[in-house]
């Protein structure tokens, strides 16, 4: 097993890096007038999520990580929120939202499964 010098090399990070960036190209699909609405919400939850998982494998302690795991986890949970709502209001459909639910998905269990181990140490 190779070992984790930086957030770049937790898996968790690299599928929240393809989440967000499926997003994006997602929110480009929004009509100009959600730019300050859906589109901003969304793609700022998504990079908060990354950016999170980051912070917090730069923080000095297992229990300071596995907070910005726990932030990370409301960030994927608004994020959910935002894209139902563009679903609801017709900018998506459900198959619109299937590799983004997914990566969400398994970004979500990724990070409760390591805050779990990390608050075990």
């Amino acid at each position: 097993m190779a070992e984790i010098q930086s957030h770049r090399d937790l898996i968790v990070w690299q599928k929240a890096m393809d989440l967000t960036v499926e997003v994006y190209r997602l929110a480009e699909r929004l009509p100009s007038r959600e730019t300050f609405g859906i589109y901003s919400q969304a793609t700022r939850a998504a990079a908060s999520v990354l950016a999170d998982i980051a912070e917090g494998h730069g923080r000095q302690g297992s229990r300071e990580f596995a907070n910005f795991l726990s932030i990370a986890r409301g960030s994927l949970s608004e994020l959910d929120t935002f894209l139902e709502l563009g679903r609801r209001l017709g900018y998506f459909t459900t198959e619109d939202l299937t590799v983004t639910t997914g990566l969400s998905q398994e970004v979500g269990k990724m990070t409760t499964t390591l805050r779990r181990n990390l608050a075990s140490r």
